[in-house]
């Protein structure tokens, strides 16, 4: 499997200085970071957080897909919805916090208790989730 990398440009300190992100290996853009909008109003950038919610949703998606794939059953639609929550740590600096995962999909002939054992295996072995294992994550998922 291929690895995928991004980089960052940083000039400054870090409540006056700027960034900007690159994707890398898909070539997909730049965007801007910086501290006062991680900790704040967004007002247009992004942030590792946002960034780590982009990854873990969209590999959840994925993942399921693969789950009920292997289950012989295709949903009609499948959305994910990770929010990512940056606090202070324990011993000063900040950590995220938390992982609150929503998860709704239209999979016919699939009942809601079904359903449940399929998302909660989706998330156990989604490769995102692994990686965010110290992370308290948190499941929300029903059938539309």
């Amino acid at each position: 499997m291929p690895s995928r990398d991004a980089t960052t440009h940083w000039v400054g300190g870090l409540q006056n200085g700027k960034g900007e992100v690159t994707l890398d290996s898909s070539n997909a853009g730049s965007f801007a970071v910086s501290f006062p909008t991680r900790a704040g109003n967004p007002d247009g950038q992004t942030s590792p957080e946002e960034l780590i919610a982009a990854a873990h949703s969209s590999c959840l998606a994925m993942n399921l897909s693969g789950v009920l794939e292997a289950a012989k059953i295709t949903a009609d639609s499948i959305d994910v919805s990770a929010e990512v929550t940056l606090g202070p740590a324990a011993g000063g600096g900040f950590e995220i916090s938390g992982i609150a995962i929503t998860l709704r999909a239209t999979v016919p002939g699939v009942t809601a208790e079904q359903f449940a054992e399929y998302a909660e295996t989706a998330e156990k072995t989604c490769p995102v989730s692994k990686a965010l294992a110290g992370t308290t994550i948190t499941l929300d998922a029903a059938l539309n």
